[in-house]
């Protein structure tokens, strides 16, 4: 088997009886937020692509995209990300004391690096999202090793502390995602003697588990962090939109209180929440975040970066070789 198979498909997990994850002051539920920053990074003719990108805007699916030549008021869509709605999240969260996982694109930062200053100045997690928020899928290997690193130095660079992504998120689930794609990650970060505390291309529980480091030792593991696409506002720009901000605060609350059920019941649990900036930023949709971090502010809970979630499993369930 290749160091690059991505391996064996688990349709277990942990079955009827997760593990209690002992979340810090007996929370009953752990709840991340994740904000990708990813305006700039995307298809435009002027990063050297043939095409504008279409998805993850107002327009929503199934528009036809300019081929060969700018669509300026696409681009404006985007724009509206970095110049005001990441701003309004980050107030939000100043305002409520949460600190967030920002899924960043290493252009996108270098393109507007005062998002990086403002990100370690509010004490979040900066996480990597990939070098550019494009399809991927026709990468060779050694293009895709050559991104990794760009991706690592670009936050390197923009980040005040010079400090590297210690995890990693892709994305673009719309296109074909490589198996390959998580060895190159993990070989890549081992390479360059970085820690890769956890990866997060994954939708298959509540809760981290560990998988063998790609092409490590027998006793190297690699904590997965699952992500999430339903409760992540990424559907105002796709299928099954959130119409109102008292929908998408609903479906949230939906989720956190079957969790939190559960948590009062002895199976604690982990909630990700996915935001956009150009998406979540907007007035009216950021009402809703806003309507849900009222509701919760008052429970027992755990309001933690991926980075802290994944170093409190690593202390909580260190890796077993062979479990």
């Amino acid at each position: 088997m290749s160091s690059l198979d991505y391996g064996p498909r688990d349709l277990v997990g942990y079955g009827p009886n997760p593990p209690d994850p002992k979340w810090p002051k007996n929370a009953k539920i752990a709840v991340n937020i994740v904000m990708n920053y990813e305006e700039g990074s995307e298809a435009t003719p002027l990063n050297g692509d043939e095409l504008t990108v279409t998805v993850g805007s107002e327009i929503g699916p199934g528009a036809t995209p300019y081929v060969g030549e700018r669509d300026v008021n696409m681009e404006s869509m985007y724009e509206y990300g970095s110049r005001a709605g990441v701003w309004r999240i980050l107030r939000l969260f100043s305002e409520y004391n949460i600190r967030c996982t920002s899924y960043a694109v290493g252009q996108a930062l270098q393109m507007n690096p005062a998002v990086a200053a403002a990100l370690e100045e509010g004490g979040h997690e900066i996480a990597s999202h990939g070098w550019r928020w494009v399809d991927r899928s026709k990468w060779s290997e050694e293009e895709e090793r050559a991104n990794v690193l760009k991706t690592i130095r670009a936050i390197q660079s923009t980040a005040p502390s010079g400090r590297a992504p210690r995890g990693w998120y892709y994305g673009m689930v719309a296109t074909k995602a490589s198996p390959r794609s998580r060895a190159i990650v993990a070989d890549v970060f081992r390479r360059e003697g970085l820690p890769l505390l956890y990866y997060s291309d994954d939708y298959s529980d509540d809760l981290p588990h560990w998988v063998p480091y790609p092409g490590g030792s027998a006793q190297d593991g690699l904590l997965i962090v699952p992500y999430t696409l339903d409760t992540n506002d990424y559907k105002n720009a796709g299928h099954g939109p959130f119409t109102t901000s008292d929908d998408f605060a609903r479906y949230l609350i939906d989720a956190f209180d079957e969790l939190y059920r559960e948590g009062l019941n002895g199976q604690p649990k982990m909630l990700s929440i996915g935001l956009h900036c150009r998406i979540i930023g907007r007035p009216a949709r950021i009402a809703g975040l806003r309507k849900f971090l009222e509701y919760t502010k008052d429970k027992q809970v755990w309001w933690a970066t991926r980075e802290e979630i994944a170093e409190h499993w690593r202390k909580v369930y260190p890796y077993e070789s062979g479990v």
